[in-house]
């Protein structure tokens, strides 16, 4: 059934080609403008934040691949769940034999897919074609990668459904959505890697979950995390995919229980 749901959702997104399209040069453009904005800082300061400079355009493609696959902004397949909360369909979801954790995982799984072979394929291509960019150094650095980005997904995928049910209690998730897509954006590593941001606040940052976004999967295909590190970073992310999708649980109870209350 799971599969089912995430074949649906990868076919869904497939469908809107012109938008893929034009999201492909988009993320080409900005990703072009973002390395040579890195090349400057790092002439000025060759090893900042332990990179070089291929290390630095590198991270700023893989930034750009992991964008929409992720969905670092929110949206996805959580935004639905907002809109059925708003207009009350959510509570034929909540009667349905089937998880809605579950239901919206599985979905957002197969979007995040479809992005990743498109808008972050193709834009890496480009990166390729047009500057110097490293490829993982190891067969285990390759693995590991292969692992994070879903990792970053779930993770994204539990801030993102928590935003959403906030529609329960607040009836219009905006605000809480446009306030944790700029912690998203600082956070994760998409504005600046994390690893120039100095003292407590750089220590602070890398302990979020936002971290898991691009941070941690750009460093595991850097080449950043070898040996036990690799471990401990999947690990990180691990932790806090559990953390979100327990308590997204526990909203989705908390929320069934106020919508049998009022239904009855």
């Amino acid at each position: 059934m799971y599969v089912a749901i995430a074949t649906r959702a990868f076919r869904r997104y497939s469908t809107y080609r012109a938008a893929t399209l034009s999201g492909i040069f988009t993320n080409s453009v900005f990703g072009i403008i973002y390395s040579f904005a890195y090349l400057a800082l790092w002439a000025a300061n060759p090893d900042a934040g332990g990179y070089d400079k291929v290390d630095a355009v590198t991270y700023v493609w893989l930034g750009q691949a992991l964008l929409m696959t992720v969905a670092l902004w929110g949206g996805g397949t959580t935004d639905d769940l907002a809109e059925r909360i708003r207009t009350g369909d959510i509570a034929i979801d909540l009667y349905r034999p089937i998880g809605l954790v579950s239901w919206y995982l599985a979905s957002d799984l197969g979007r995040a897919l479809f992005h990743l072979l498109t808008r972050g394929l193709a834009p890496t291509i480009v990166g390729v074609i047009l500057f110097d960019i490293s490829l993982p150094d190891s067969a285990a650095a390759a693995m590991g990668f292969a692992f994070a980005v879903p990792l970053a997904v779930i993770v994204s995928f539990g801030i993102r459904f928590l935003v959403a049910s906030s529609a329960f209690w607040l009836l219009d998730q905006s605000g809480v959505k446009v306030m944790s897509g700029a912690f998203a954006i600082f956070f994760s590593g998409m504005m600046l890697p994390l690893v120039l941001f100095p003292g407590w606040l750089g220590t602070v940052a890398r302990a979020l979950p936002w971290a898991a976004y691009v941070q941690v999967p750009a460093d595991i295909w850097l080449g950043k995390r070898p040996g036990v590190d690799l471990f401990v970073a999947l690990g990180f992310q691990a932790m806090w995919a559990l953390i979100l999708l327990a308590c997204c649980l526990l909203v989705v109870r908390a929320a069934t229980r106020k919508v049998v209350v009022q239904g009855g």
